[in-house]
């Protein structure tokens, strides 16, 4: 069983952070949160005094230190709970403070990283292109050197948390005949000239954490804002992604772990022919097969914080993780919505958000067919 991944410190992380979930989330904010489409600043200010935005970066730059898997615990108690607020842990721990901790100097660390951590700033991390999703080396966003500065052009789409962030973290091309080693990554003001924002994106779940275009025209960013060296953005991006996939095949067992609770509850509760529907072997059977199915996610989600954790190659676990994991949690919100019957259809019953919310799983941060190419593609080499 999962105990094997853990010890006694890693336990504490998840009480306290399922103490956070269960007495911070609650039903009111987060119907809330649906309605108005917007997450409330002091519970991000909260998450940040409980230390959910530095898990994994170091102390010297005010993080906890902490390793993968408490990452992963704190990722999976709050899904748990709450999908989108799952998003506002993982961004600065993966894909906002990831391309930081693998590629940033110590004075880019000291000025973007810290004030992440603290809450009082937000950054995104912008890769994705309207005609480059899945095939990120087919960016067209171009960075072209000006003495000390670069002149960046092009269009970047599905930005989470573009409209809310101070900063992003843009991969454009410094040279476009080098396909994926021509790209470099930049650390880019959302305030400067040239930088704006789409109109937010209307989404099926994760309401309450926008997405949008950025558009950038001419906007000149100064080479001590190249993150890491001129044509090594590509690396940057996938390593950083490595961690996104682990962080949300963490929400994917989280969310699902949520689901099975709500089925296992409702089947005990709702009585039909005279009895609960949890004596239906039916229904009874359905529970079963999805609480296996979580065992399994789990153990590949926390097997790959573990090889993480003790300085091993954890990417083909990384996409097992996240493929198996977003799969697995999509089949079970759909079952317990089935369980639910009519009332799962409803909104006044938190399986119809779970549902909607867990959708993306198998689709942002590289699709379940992207990691059915990596896992392949390491396999058959």
């Amino acid at each position: 069983m999962a105990e094997a991944f853990f010890t006694e410190q890693h336990e504490l992380v998840r009480k306290l952070a399922r103490e956070f979930a269960e007495t911070e989330l609650t039903k009111e904010v987060l119907d809330k949160v649906e309605e108005e489409e917007v997450f409330p600043e002091e519970i991000l200010d909260k998450m940040a005094k409980a230390g959910f935005f530095g898990i994994k970066v170091p102390k010297q730059y005010g993080g906890q230190g902490g390793d993968a898997r408490s990452y992963v615990i704190v990722m999976e108690e709050i899904a748990r709970v709450s999908g989108v607020a799952s998003i506002y842990v993982s961004s600065p721990n993966s894909l906002s403070g990831g391309p930081f901790l693998l590629s940033g100097n110590a004075e880019q660390k000291e000025k973007y990283l810290r004030p992440v951590v603290t809450g009082e700033k937000k950054v995104c991390f912008a890769l994705t292109e309207p005609g480059a999703g899945s095939d990120a080396g087919g960016m067209q966003t171009t960075a072209v050197k000006d003495g000390d500065y670069y002149i960046l052009n092009g269009r970047k789409t599905f930005i989470t948390m573009a409209p809310l962030a101070d900063w992003a973290v843009v991969y454009a091309k410094t040279d476009m005949s080098m396909g994926t080693r021509g790209i470099s990554a930049f650390i880019v003001d959302m305030k400067q000239e040239g930088v704006s924002c789409g109109k937010p994106e209307k989404k099926m779940g994760v309401v309450g954490c926008a997405t949008s275009d950025i558009i950038l025209e001419n906007v000149r960013v100064h080479k001590d804002n190249l993150l890491g060296q001129e044509g090594k953005g590509f690396i940057n991006a996938m390593k950083t992604l490595d961690t996104g996939r682990m962080g949300v095949a963490a929400q994917s067992i989280g969310v699902a772990q949520g689901c099975l609770d709500e089925a296992i509850k409702y089947a005990k509760e709702r009585k039909q022919f005279g009895r609960p529907i949890a004596k239906f072997q039916a229904i009874a059977f359905m529970i079963a097969e999805m609480a296996t199915k979580l065992e399994a996610a789990k153990n590949l989600v926390y097997k790959t914080a573990w090889l993480i954790d003790n300085g091993q190659d954890a990417s083909m676990a990384a996409s097992m993780a996240k493929f198996y994991a977003s799969e697995v949690c999509n089949e079970i919100a759909a079952k317990t919505v089935q369980i639910h019957g009519g009332y799962g259809f409803i909104k006044d019953y938190k399986i119809e958000r779970m549902f909607r919310d867990c959708r993306v799983f198998t689709i942002y941060e590289g699709t379940s067919q992207v990691q059915q190419m990596v896992i392949s593609g390491k396999l058959l080499k």
